[in-house]
């Protein structure tokens, strides 16, 4: 049985789910960069670029990048579609890392980053031509939240672009997962210094719907069109839904 996606946290602690994304980005924000190229194979770079080539077509000015990290899916817009891109995380220290990035990019005049919930964002109705989240909506502590704050800040007619592992399907299925649960946790407890941070991303991303489910729960959400696709055999999947 799946367990609830809400009830799967990083440090098992008292502590709100909220709370603990923060903390566990906190403590792995020197390393994620790193890890995030050398776990994926680099993969992640296409898959940042084909959302971009998706969004593209909507020519959007100004874009609302959310979960934005260390600013790479931010950064990709940006260089893409030449929008002014706002990004927004929980974490400071994920921002930090983001900000000095995009310094040296010199592109600190398109791209701004602050810190900010997802679940409680501080902008007005209607404001943005398109909004991103990559690998973030999973860590959401009450997701329809979430995706209904996300549906807010898009203008009418205009669509959220959510890139979020999924499940490989079919007899590679279970060799991935074995990679996913066994080696890939190894390896960035030993770079991250951090016990639980990649269990937990295994853990969470095996509870989280997708696919036809996710594509449900943003209809759910009042989003009048869902369409999605799948990447590298399902590892992961963008969904664009449109407000």
């Amino acid at each position: 049985m799946t367990k609830d996606i809400t009830k799967v946290t990083p440090y098992n602690s008292e502590a709100t789910k909220k709370s603990q994304v923060e903390d566990m980005f906190d403590n792995i924000a020197p390393k994620y960069d790193l890890l995030n190229h050398v776990l994926s194979m680099k993969i992640d770079v296409l898959w940042r670029n084909t959302l971009v080539k998706m969004m593209k077509k909507d020519n959007p000015q100004e874009v609302l990048d959310v979960a934005t990290g260390t600013g790479d899916l931010a950064i990709t817009i940006e260089k893409g579609t030449d929008a002014k891109v706002i990004g927004l995380d929980l974490s400071q220290q994920m921002l930090n890392v983001g900000v000095i990035k995009i310094k040296k990019l010199k592109l600190d005049g398109k791209i701004s980053m602050q810190k900010g919930d997802a679940e409680n964002l501080p902008f007005e109705d209607n404001r943005f031509d398109a909004v991103s989240v990559a690998f973030g909506v999973r860590n959401f502590e009450n997701l329809p939240k979430g995706l209904a704050e996300l549906r807010r800040v898009v203008k009418d007619n205009k669509s959220v672009y959510i890139l979020e592992f999924s499940k490989v399907e079919g007899f590679l299925g279970p060799f991935y997962m074995f990679y996913f649960r066994n080696i890939l946790p190894a390896i960035g407890r030993l770079v991250s210094k951090d016990n639980r941070a990649y269990t937990y991303l295994p853990d969470s991303v095996n509870a989280f719907p997708f696919g036809e489910k996710m594509k449900q729960i943003l209809l759910d959400t009042g989003f009048k069109k869902v369409e999605y696709k799948k990447l590298s055999l399902g590892i992961a999947t963008i969904y664009k839904a449109t407000k």
